[in-house]
């Protein structure tokens, strides 16, 4: 490999080309197999060429033509336009807001909490009826699927999930309103 193609990419660049594999998902350009797919190879990418085979087929920027730590080199498309300024857009990122993250958990937790009460409520009738105490056999379901729930909730929590849930939800609120 020669040229730019054949240096090492950084940490920045594989974030990078994750950024642009996942608005390609929620744009319809990919599914989320291929998405997956992309993003392992992505993370495992050492050049900068194997990076830009990643995206090779998706519209946008060209593939990773700096590195997103390299020093930004002025050019002819930075001299400012006549005419009025473009607000800046919202940052992506920042605290996420406390409703959107207890929305989140609710959403992923509150499947569990329904079952977990209609099997505990069997279990206590079973226990009357029986008039003693009866091992408490809604475990053998609710355990493993708890355990599940709590590695979700903690990948999901260092993924940054609710802020991805909570800037979705704001940008089809956007739609909406700038269809109205």
């Amino acid at each position: 490999m020669e040229g730019r193609d054949g240096m090492r990419a950084a940490d920045a660049d594989r974030q990078q080309t994750a950024e642009r594999l996942r608005v390609a998902l929620e744009e319809g350009r990919i599914d989320l197999y291929e998405y997956d797919e992309r993003l392992q190879r992505a993370y495992g990418a050492k050049t900068y060429g194997e990076l830009g085979q990643v995206l090779a087929d998706l519209p946008g920027p060209a593939p990773l033509e700096r590195s997103a730590l390299a020093p930004r080199q002025p050019g002819p498309a930075d001299v400012a336009a006549p005419g009025p300024v473009p607000p800046p857009a919202a940052p992506a990122s920042g605290p996420v807001p406390s409703g959107a993250r207890t929305g989140w958990l609710f959403e992923v937790w509150m499947p569990w909490l329904r079952v977990a009460a209609i099997l505990t409520a069997i279990w206590v009738l079973s226990a009357v009826g029986a008039r003693e105490l009866v091992f408490y056999w809604p475990v053998w379901a609710l355990g493993p699927w708890g355990a599940l729930l709590l590695m979700r909730t903690a990948g999901g929590l260092a993924t940054g999930e609710p802020r991805h849930r909570h800037d979705r939800r704001e940008r089809r609120r956007a739609r909406r309103a700038g269809e109205r």
